[in-house]
């Protein structure tokens, strides 16, 4: 089936590298671009097509909401995996609707955010437990 192929998007420049760096290291996991803004990663994921597209929400030229959305319509089969420092229910909301495949927030584990991309490779939905809460509370 072949090894996972993984976008990282965040304005973060020390962020994205320590990313790859924890993700390097899964021999079934390539990284096949990095983004700084939202606009440079739909561009990218129009061009290489990854498995999974992890998106920060905060990030400058284009907003992570709004680049998932693009990415979404340009390139369904591009499962998004937003990981970010924000759980506001505007965001969860509004994410939700595009369908991502994952919502987690900075504060996870290494062996966290693997698995998750494994869970999400396989077509499963994974979500930060407090992201849970407000789904199911409707708000």
């Amino acid at each position: 089936m072949g090894n996972i192929r993984i976008l990282i998007a965040d304005d973060h420049n020390v962020f994205r590298t320590s990313t790859r760096k924890i993700l390097e290291r899964e021999i079934d996991f390539d990284i096949v671009a990095e983004a700084a803004n939202g606009e440079e990663a739909v561009t990218l994921v129009e061009l290489l097509k990854p498995d999974i597209a992890i998106i920060d929400i905060s990030m400058p030229v284009m907003d992570g909401i709004v680049a998932t959305e693009n990415i979404k319509q340009r390139s369904p089969a591009t499962a998004i995996l937003i990981l970010t420092n924000y759980d506001d229910d505007q965001f969860v909301q509004r994410l939700l609707k595009t369908g991502v495949s994952g919502y987690l927030l900075k504060s996870i584990h290494n062996n966290e955010l693997i698995a998750a991309i494994r869970t999400i490779h396989d077509g499963r939905l994974v979500f930060d437990p407090l992201i849970l809460e407000k789904v199911k509370d409707g708000t």
